[in-house]
């Protein structure tokens, strides 16, 4: 038995619908089941409701497993506010899962976790899924990390919100820095493929950390550029200082629900979020998927 947490989310979900194509008996850790099933399959998959932040819930999603798949974080693109809290979610949550793990004789743990993710400023949401990660490996489970860069796809976060930014605003489009930091966007089914790919062969990913990225690098001025193209838009970029960005970011986040950028995303544009660009040939056997022959067939993709 393998149990995923965060199994309703955009990558979580993926992965779920994999792991039920192979045969393999899944369990769903969701925290909203209603809302749970649209995303998940209908049958193959047993859908339990927990939440990481509350380890009452996880004994009973733990119970019987092997493996757990964790993907219950909460990213960067989404601001903090009533029941979203960076810490609570990523650090504790990571914790009390890995706890419930431990009482339950789990033997594995495979985590979705990020590219570049290191050490920062206490408090940081960078710190935070660095502290998430040492938890994992501390935990004397066996465990295996996949750092992905950002991700693309139907429903992206990241990319919806450049191009809701896009539509939104008129003549201009405010660049965070020159907009010359590199991102290396990878589709988010080769991400689940690698995920299930590292469960399924514990012998060639235990005690791993991998970074993934797709095919190309793109500047973050090329990736509002093909945005741009691929939404039949004309905008002016304007370069903008990282301070005076996180300023605007926070201005956002009180008066709206969902802001294009968030002051924890501002962090991905402090160091170049790239790796081995054959890194997902090379460890999973998968040619990935170009980020411009994605919007080309299929556009911005809302959830």
């Amino acid at each position: 038995m393998i149990l995923v947490t965060g199994a309703a989310g955009f990558c979580g979900s993926r992965i779920v619908s994999l792991l039920g194509q192979e045969g393999i008996a899944t369990r769903a850790l969701v925290r909203k089941p209603e809302k749970a099933k649209g995303r998940l399959p209908e049958q193959g998959v047993e859908v339990v409701t927990g939440d990481t932040t509350q380890p009452e819930t996880l004994e009973g999603a733990v119970a019987g497993v092997e493996t757990i798949i964790h993907t219950a974080f909460i990213t960067a693109e989404r601001k903090q506010g009533p029941g979203v809290n960076y810490y609570d979610t990523n650090v504790l949550g990571t914790a009390n899962l890995v706890e419930a793990a431990r009482k339950a004789g789990v033997q594995r743990i495979v985590v979705l976790s990020g590219l570049g993710t290191k050490s920062d400023k206490p408090g940081t949401y960078m710190h935070g899924r660095y502290l998430a990660e040492q938890a994992v490996k501390q935990s004397g489970l066996a465990w295996s990390i996949l750092g992905p860069s950002i991700q693309f796809g139907k429903g992206s976060a990241f990319f919806n919100g450049l191009a809701d930014l896009i539509r939104t605003m008129p003549v201009i489009v405010p660049m965070v820095g020159d907009g010359k930091t590199r991102f290396q966007p990878i589709w988010v089914d080769d991400v689940a493929a690698c995920i299930v790919k590292m469960t399924n062969k514990p012998e060639a990913y235990d005690g791993r950390t991998i970074e993934v990225g797709g095919p190309e690098y793109f500047t973050y001025a090329q990736i509002l550029d093909m945005l741009m193209e691929t939404l039949h838009k004309k905008r002016i970029k304007v370069p903008g200082p990282l301070p005076f960005v996180r300023l605007g970011a926070g201005m956002m986040e009180a008066v709206m629900p969902k802001p294009p950028i968030t002051r924890a995303a501002t962090g991905l544009f402090t160091f170049e979020n790239t790796t081995d660009l054959d890194a997902v040939v090379k460890y999973f056997g998968i040619r990935p998927m170009s980020l411009w022959a994605y919007l080309q067939e299929h556009g911005v993709e809302k959830a």
